[in-house]
């Protein structure tokens, strides 16, 4: 079994409202030191991203204004967790918040991360599915659109130039095999 670096120092680099840098001093099995920096989880308790499953066909994507790429991108409703809340209730609260449906049936399909070189943040993947309509006030700046998208023409999405967020993109490829698997 490779055991891990050993971490002889920790520092704060940077804190914002959002973000905290970390710099870690890290001594590697073999005696090679190294300085690596990290973007580690705040105050939060975690995140989800959801599939919401209209029907086996088609899921309904989000249109949201993204600021690190100053575009509107298609993608999945997501949000962290609140405080004592678990997963599965944030994703129910998350659909209903960003596309006005709850879910009767939620299924967890993995744990997703999008840089472990350098960022401690994960997200759990959950498809909704049996939706139901239930609208909750959210914190988004402006209503998000609504649009359905078939499951299975990923490739169109990629297409289109709307969606590149990469969990989006394998949270859709995952739901795809999971429907698929389910059919045979």
């Amino acid at each position: 079994m490779i055991q891990k670096p050993k971490i002889l120092a920790k520092s704060t680099v940077a804190r914002s409202r959002l973000f905290h840098i970390e710099a870690l001093e890290l001594e590697f099995s073999n005696g090679e030191q190294r300085n690596y920096e990290r973007l580690i989880r705040g105050a939060g308790c975690g995140a989800v991203l959801v599939v919401p499953l209209l029907d086996n066909e088609t899921v309904l994507l989000v249109r949201e204004y993204g600021a690190g790429l100053d575009r509107y991108e298609l993608g999945l409703p997501k949000g962290k967790l609140d405080p004592g809340e678990d997963y599965m209730a944030a994703a129910n609260r998350e659909l209903k918040e960003e596309i006005g449906y709850g879910a009767k049936k939620l299924q967890h399909i993995m744990e997703l991360s999008l840089a472990p070189s350098y960022m401690e943040h994960s997200i759990d993947v959950v498809i909704a599915m049996d939706l139901y309509q239930e609208k909750l006030p959210g914190d988004e700046p402006e209503e998000l659109q609504v649009v359905p998208w078939k499951i299975d023409d990923i490739p169109g999405l990629l297409a289109s130039g709307e969606c590149s967020e990469a969990r989006s993109i394998a949270a859709l490829y995952l739901t795809l095999d999971y429907l698929n698997r389910r059919r045979e």
